[in-house]
């Protein structure tokens, strides 16, 4: 095994999930740069209206790039299927073909989205005096869509892989780049929003090329020759088996997400504009959450690959309970540095935004440890092969944001607002934690019956 890649199924869980984990925290940490940097210089040197505009197009960012992050993340769990397996001429097919899929999946989402954008902004609810900064900002993301499959996938196969610390050490790179092109453009070339969303596109295509040149030169077990860059139904059926289900249920959870942002709109830019900066805070303090999700993805993988089953629940319970150790130490961080990192965002002179952020953070993070079940249980399940039941908790999810944006905020307004995502968890959790239980029985199964 080299220096590329890490295997799973042996050795101490709890040591594997945190070598593991770490350097994904801090690439996810970075990758939160691209959007917090966009959204603090947008808030500081172009205003509230232009962060408001940011923050409405949030909700529709999150269904769109959403579904190419778990499109790419689905396509990479047969890989570490193999891996697990050993099967290593098996793991090159789905890699090739996976290669295929993204492009055909890349170029039609982008040409739909875009032509589609202003159409989605004016279904939403979007507020008259932020819409043309929406569009000149979320129309560029969606035309950047090539560069967030080939980011994600390159990356999602290499922590297939086992290797958590390249991603990381790209995106530390694309985020310094990030940071630099929106100043430039927004402060020297005074591009406004659209500023921000060219310079997320294009460190996000430089992380992908930095990946794709490492895999060339570095992983011999993802270096394809000519022969078997061949286009293969069974593992076309494999891969879209996983990745598209994992795909909509990133697009399912953003539905809702979709509809409670389009009730928040109806209650005007100040209030658009306090969830917007509560939302990238959160955004950055859960890095470790999803961190912990996607660990969970690829130790499952290759454990349920190897049938290594008893591993599965040990390394759950690992996982578990870092979680929990972590969500004492965000509602500490919410409560004692939270506004003052909210004044990255929003003036303090700002006193309404300021006090619905707080409020908004506040109650988000008395529920992080349901939110972190949701993570490290759904990503486990995802990882074993059982992606329908991952779909099955988006749907709750989206019922949660829906019923909330259909019903209570409408009634209750803000503080309605602020609830949506804990019950969201709340119902996923329900669902999630017996449907472990639930596959987990049946893989075992399976293994008997072998």
């Amino acid at each position: 095994m080299s220096a590329t890649t890490k295997d799973m199924t042996t050795g101490s869980p709890m040591k594997h999930i945190l070598t593991f984990a770490i350097p994904l925290f801090f690439g996810m940490l970075f990758q939160q740069m691209y959007n917090l940097v966009d959204t603090m210089i947008v808030g500081r040197f172009l205003g509230v209206e232009a962060l408001a505009a940011v923050g409405a197009t949030g909700s529709i960012n999150f269904l769109i790039i959403g579904f190419c992050n778990g499109v790419c993340s689905g396509f990479s769990l047969p890989v570490a299927h193999r891996f697990g397996a050993k099967d290593y001429k098996a793991l090159r097919k789905l890699w090739a073909n996976s290669v295929w899929l993204s492009v055909i999946f890349s170029a039609v989402m982008t040409t739909l989205t875009v032509l589609l954008c202003r159409w989605i902004l004016i279904a939403m609810r979007t507020p008259e005096n932020i819409m043309e900064y929406s569009y000149a900002y979320i129309v560029i993301i969606f035309a950047g869509i090539p560069a967030t499959y080939l980011y994600n996938l390159t990356s999602g196969m290499l922590r297939a892989l086992g290797n958590s610390r390249f991603p990381l050490i790209v995106l530390v790179i694309s985020s310094v780049l990030n940071v630099a092109l929106d100043l430039i453009f927004i402060l020297c070339f005074r591009m406004g929003v659209a500023g921000a969303a060219y310079a997320t596109v294009f460190s996000q295509l430089i992380s992908g090329l930095i990946c794709v040149i490492y895999i060339i030169k570095k992983v011999d077990m993802l270096r394809l020759k000519r022969d078997e860059w061949k286009w293969q139904k069974r593992e076309i059926l494999e891969l879209c088996n996983a990745g598209v289900p994992m795909g909509l249920q990133y697009s399912i959870t953003a539905i809702g997400s979709v509809i409670l942002q389009s009730a928040v709109n109806t209650l005007g830019s100040n209030a658009v504009a306090s969830v917007t900066a509560a939302s990238k805070i959160s955004m950055f303090i859960v890095c470790p959450f999803d961190a912990m999700g996607s660990t969970m993805a690829t130790y499952g993988g290759q454990n349920a690959g190897g049938y290594k089953l008893d591993r599965l629940h040990k390394g759950l319970g690992s996982c578990v309970l870092l979680g929990a150790i972590y969500s004492a130490i965000a509602l500490a961080i919410i409560k004692f540095a939270g506004p003052t990192l909210l004044t990255l965002f929003v003036d303090s002179g700002e006193v309404e935004i300021m006090t619905q952020a707080q409020r908004f953070l506040w109650i988000n993070g008395l529920f992080y440890f349901p939110l972190a079940l949701v993570n490290i249980v759904r990503f486990m399940i995802q990882g074993m092969g059982f992606g329908v039941f991952a779909i099955t908790a988006g749907v709750l999810e989206m019922t949660a944001r829906t019923l909330v944006g259909a019903f209570l905020v409408p009634h209750f307004g803000f503080d309605a607002a602020c609830f949506a995502s804990p019950l969201a968890w709340i119902f996923a959790d329900a669902f999630l934690i017996p449907a472990y239980f639930h596959v987990w029985k049946k893989m075992k199964g399976h293994l008997i019956q072998k």
